[in-house]
């Protein structure tokens, strides 16, 4: 199917009878009550009161009301808005999430149970997951290992599905996306199905299929020049060439209730292709970065990642409680195309694919099983345990990341006891095993270039493996103790203290090479224990008729934090500057998030939120990399009539100057936005303006940030979401 075909079915679904009234059932509120059927027993109440009542740690939900206002195209970029949640993005479309300063390797992305399995350990990988198909957004701010195990000592980001929409229906909606900052033309369309047996939901079949696809040119910055290694560089017509690409994403998911036995089934398959601006990949001249007419072309260097996942669901409940088998099974294929180069005379061109840079193939195969019961009147008990197995290929002229296998198993209890209304007290133990396997590689022609150059024989021997051969085992426990306390009808106490772990990364063991992506020769170190450290975690919630606010502060101590350590020394390898090693050290993370919404009328309402992270490498004595500056949201919110939404917001970005050895400050911004929802009878439309005064800025998280390449210019964008409804 082409995005042409999207684009035409507003105009079908007009001609229908269109039921949009009944529609805000399906978009998902907070506020909208949540029926979950135990047998004869029936739980209802609002959803994000019931996650935060059975969380004692912070939790935010993004409804489908947020992530329609908030929509980019990109889910990470959209949850960018929540305060402790920030995108770390790479060119036009595609971002990773960092949660209160962490992010790689140590943030779970779930959906439907199943944790997302890419290529996490690079700034320059992307989250490959069609933002059009997620429906409500989960994210658990503090350590989730107690949960999710090894990976999640930062977060989790739990992508869940609506509950069954009522009655026999067909139904659907249309979307287009358009925007001006990178002529973005994107379209989604969705067909779901729901026939009910016994007429009372509990013998239900429920079918739904979604098609995503978006299309986008060279995306404009607000800049003439860029600058690489020193290198000032200029930008013509202030549009970053080769940054266009596709993205084509098609999913089907199907759920079957019968009385006490629940199951679904889902199967997705996401596309991305997408350019690299050639200022900021390998080494660039000035023919590369020249105007070649072509706005929406996509040259080399350039990437391509195929995500298919399969994933299934089994539950069985009574009324005592439940018990679930999640499985699932993914591979991502990621490809770097590059026009062949070589620092190393001896080496030919391939005589296959002579252009593949780089190739990654991960396969992940999963499964996790949950019991959840009663005992008597005040406690429930959660018992489980999960098994991963992951295999990655490399292939290409200049890879980094090694061949390797992983195998991860571990097995969870979690207790809550709540002895009245007020008062809930949970706590967990969690014990997990790993296995990592790399494959050494030995480069020939690397180890003849160093010969040539008379480096002694040690030296040849340190560097000729461009992964090592590594082979570890290890073992860990991670706990949570937390309490949710209701001091008063509009005030609740939450606190928490967590013990988390992470397993080395097969890059951060035995990688040795150029990250090309980061500009650095990257080393690992087969020695590395797991990180573990120690979290604290509190908030405080106000809310009354006209007032809510919230805030959370945290800490937390590693006594061995991985982290790219500057040696002080020079590359061996031609054209890699300094070289970075994985080592562990001490760390302190310290910050807050705080939050204030008031109504000012019944039709004007003013919000505040904001957050700032301390991080501290002790054995250094300098702030880690990538730690998010401080900001703050000022918005403003009028709704003349019910229908009707304007939103007026200031966003104020600080200056980091709190950097890592080598890494570049990050000077403060101001920021305009606006937008415009309206929701008739037979469509919403959300028109929206980012960075109104097209304000030159950075992202201290971007991957382009290292090339001084700075975020988008102004950017008109417009959302039109066409739902119907027909009953049975």
């Amino acid at each position: 199917m082409h995005i042409g075909y999207i684009l035409v079915i507003p105009i079908f679904v007009q001609v229908c009878r269109v039921q949009a009234q009944e529609t805000d059932t399906l978009a998902g509120s907070t506020n909208a009550t949540v029926v979950r059927t135990l047998d004869e027993v029936v739980v209802s109440g609002s959803y994000r009161n019931i996650i935060s009542r059975n969380a004692a740690q912070p939790v935010d939900v993004a409804d489908g009301t947020f992530l329609t206002w908030h929509f980019t195209g990109n889910l990470v970029q959209t949850l960018d808005n929540m305060a402790g949640i920030r995108s770390m993005d790479i060119g036009a479309g595609f971002a990773k999430p960092m949660i209160r300063g962490m992010g790689f390797n140590r943030i779970v992305v779930a959906e439907n149970g199943v944790k997302q399995e890419g290529q996490q350990w690079g700034a320059d990988h992307g989250l490959e997951i069609d933002a059009f198909s997620v429906e409500r957004v989960v994210v658990r701010k503090g350590p989730a290992s107690l949960l999710y195990g090894s990976d999640a000592m930062g977060g989790a980001i739990e992508i869940v599905p609506l509950p069954v929409p009522p009655g026999n229906r067909l139904y659907g909606e249309a979307v287009v996306l358009g925007k001006s900052v990178n002529e973005t033309l994107g379209g989604s369309l969705m067909m779901g199905v729901k026939r009910d047996f016994d007429g009372r939901n509990r013998h239900t079949l429920h079918v739904k299929a979604r098609f995503s696809e978006q299309h986008f040119g060279d995306y404009r910055i607000p800049a003439d020049t860029v600058v690489y290694l020193t290198q000032r560089m200029p930008v013509y017509g202030r549009r970053l060439k080769n940054t266009a690409g596709f993205e084509r994403d098609a999913s089907l998911f199907a759920e079957y209730r019968r009385r006490a036995y629940y199951a679904n089934y889902a199967i997705g398959n996401a596309f991305q292709k997408s350019g690299f601006f050639p200022g900021a990949h390998g080494i660039p001249d000035a023919s590369r970065i020249r105007d070649d007419g072509d706005s929406r072309n996509v040259e080399m260097p350039f990437s391509t990642v195929n995500h298919l996942k399969a994933t299934t669901r089994q539950q069985f409940t009574n009324g005592k409680g439940l018990i679930r088998l999640d499985l699932g099974f993914q591979h991502n294929h990621r490809v770097e195309w590059s026009l062949f180069h070589t620092h190393y005379a001896a080496q030919p061109v391939p005589a296959k694919d002579a252009d593949k840079e780089l190739e990654f193939s991960l396969s992940t195969a999963s499964a996790a099983m949950r019991a959840e019961w009663s005992a008597g009147r005040f406690w429930k008990h959660t018992a489980g345990w999960d098994v991963q197995y992951q295999r990655n290929g490399v292939a290409g002229y200049s890879f980094l990341l090694p061949a390797f296998r992983r195998f991860t198993a571990g097995g969870l209890w979690l207790g809550v006891y709540s002895p009245n209304e007020r008062l809930t007290v949970s706590g967990g133990l969690r014990y997990d095993f790993g296995e990592m396997t790399t494959d050494g590689y030995r480069d020939a022609y690397l180890e003849q270039y160093l010969r040539e150059r008379g480096y002694p024989e040690n030296v040849v021997e340190a560097h000729r493996w461009r992964s090592y051969p590594v082979e570890r085992r290890f073992g860990d426990v991670s706990g949570a103790l937390g309490a949710v306390l209701q001091v008063s009808s509009s005030s609740t106490v939450k606190v928490n203290i967590g013990r988390s772990f992470r397993l080395p990364g097969a890059n951060e063991l035995a990688s040795n090479g150029v990250h090309h992506g980061a500009f650095r020769h990257e080393q690992g170190d087969g020695s590395l224990h797991s990180e573990r450290g120690w979290q604290f975690d509190a908030e405080f919630i106000f809310e009354e008729k006209s007032v809510r606010m919230t805030f959370s502060p945290f800490a937390g101590w590693f006594e061995h934090y991985i982290y790219l350590r500057p040696m002080g020394e020079w590359s061996v390898l031609p054209h890699a500057g300094q070289v970075y090693r994985y080592s562990g050290a001490e760390a302190v993370f310290a910050g807050f998030e705080a939050e204030l919404s008031v109504d000012v009328r019944h039709n004007l309402t003013y919000g505040l939120s904001g957050e700032y992270l301390f991080t501290h490498n002790a054995d250094e004595h300098t702030p880690l990399a990538f730690s998010p500056p401080a900001s703050m949201r000022n918005a403003v919110v009028f709704t003349p009539v019910k229908n009707l939404r304007l939103v007026a917001e200031v966003q104020t970005v600080a200056a980091q100057n709190r950097v890592a050895r080598n890494e570049d400050r990050t000077g403060g911004a101001n920021l305009v936005h606006c937008s415009v929802s309206a929701h008739f009878p037979c469509a919403d439309l959300i028109l929206s303006a980012r960075n109104l005064l097209n304000t030159a800025y950075f992202n201290h998280l971007s991957f382009y940030r290292k090339a001084e390449i700075p975020e988008f210019g102004r950017n008109i964008q417009l959302l039109i979401k066409v739902p119907f409804i027909v009953n049975k």
